[in-house]
């Protein structure tokens, strides 16, 4: 497991850009709730924490994982530095799991190349609801924490290329 000896919500403060004149997008997912939600609270306590007003945090919710495409794609639109895309797809008894998760990481890779403001990929795909919570703010840390510090990276990166 990828995560076993790691703690997502562990980053060096130091290393980390100054994030406060950066505005941020965020599109959360309704599906699987109790999950999508830590990763929200994640995101938004770790960007808080590295000087981002509360102002310059943009949410906006979408019923599913598979509506997180569209959604970011309006979403980089908005005059935003960075969007952190939030969603969870559990393993169920179809290929339905398969169907999403390709669909979903095709198209926001697809956002990535084909517009200037990225997109960070915190689409939790575990084979059951306790590795979600593991990874959703519980023995793993927050997901949501490490694509926050991901965000303001490539917020950055974008500044100054």
């Amino acid at each position: 497991m990828a995560t076993a000896n790691k703690n997502l919500s562990d980053y060096d403060k130091t290393t980390i850009p100054n994030a406060t004149k950066f505005r941020f997008g965020i599109v959360v997912s309704e599906w699987n709730d109790t999950i999508t939600e830590g990763l929200y609270k994640g995101a938004y306590d770790a960007l808080i924490d590295n000087g981002v007003l509360p102002e310059n945090i943009v949410r906006w919710d979408v019923p599913g994982s598979f509506e997180l495409i569209y959604g970011c794609k309006k979403m980089q639109e908005q005059m935003v530095s960075a969007v952190i895309a939030i969603g969870s797809v559990i393993q169920g008894e179809t290929k339905h799991f398969d169907f999403v998760c390709e669909g979903v990481t095709q198209g926001i890779k697809d956002l990535n190349v084909l517009h200037e403001t990225p997109v960070i990929f915190c689409v939790l795909t575990d084979n059951n609801m306790q590795q979600s919570i593991e990874r959703s703010g519980g023995i793993h840390g927050n997901k949501g924490t490490e694509a926050a510090i991901a965000a303001i990276k490539m917020a950055e990166l974008r500044r100054n290329a």
